[in-house]
């Protein structure tokens, strides 16, 4: 399955997919490590875990070839926010080592997944993040559903719930995307908080609904936590 990539990460891929629109035929370190990031986040989303390993280990070593820090700090966003999509709230190790070095924007989109972003960086971030981030870290419905993303449409949702900012009709956003794009991980993630919320509104027969729909999400590959 073919990632629509955050735009924030083209900057990984431009020159790979100004190589293959025309002029001489890019690196090879560029072609390895663009296929091995759209398959390693693809892969994460379905809930293979141990692909997403494999080909996240693969483009790191690609990335590390180059000395590229800037290129290793997307990298390191781009496989962390994959996890925010999918409501695993986590340290983003891989880019901490690199912060330092890193550029503002880097620095800035890292805070935006931690849901620790400071207002005045908010023009740093991508585009399509800038709107639900100045709303409030992510709480605004409208925003989230203007983006045209659908992986920016989950990090945005997930970056609202970290922050106890999301609202029945973000999750319900959230559901929606992932199911539309077949992404098991985030949408069993995304229901379960659907069930929670029903069980905690004391709608019984709306929960027990959903935890059907939970079961059959799963079929026989459960995605990892």
């Amino acid at each position: 399955m073919s990632i629509s990539l955050i735009p924030f990460f083209a900057g990984l891929l431009s020159l790979v997919l100004a190589g293959c629109s025309s002029g001489p035929k890019p690196p090879d370190w560029q072609l390895e490590a663009k296929g091995s990031m759209e398959r390693s986040v693809a892969a994460y989303l379905q809930g293979n875990s141990r692909v997403e390993g494999v080909e996240f280990a693969r483009a790191r070593t690609e990335i590390s070839s180059t000395g590229r820090i800037d290129l290793m700090a997307r990298a390191e966003l781009l496989h962390c926010a994959s996890h925010v999509a999918s409501l695993v709230f986590e340290p983003c190790t891989g880019f901490e080592k690199l912060r330092q070095d890193a550029a503002p924007a880097e620095r800035a989109y890292a805070d935006y997944l931690a849901a620790r972003l400071q207002l005045q960086d908010v023009a740093l971030l991508p585009e399509q993040q800038r709107g639900a981030a100045a709303a409030g870290m992510g709480s605004s419905d409208a925003a989230v559903k203007g983006m045209t993303d659908p992986l920016s449409q989950l990090v945005a949702a997930g970056v609202a719930l970290q922050a106890g900012r999301a609202s029945p009709a973000q999750v319900q956003l959230a559901v929606d995307t992932a199911s539309a794009q077949g992404w098991r991980r985030p949408l069993l993630a995304w229901l379960g908080v659907q069930a929670s919320l029903a069980e905690k509104g004391g709608d019984s027969e709306q929960a027990a609904r959903l935890r059907r729909r939970i079961e059959l999400t799963q079929g026989d590959a459960k995605a990892a936590p």
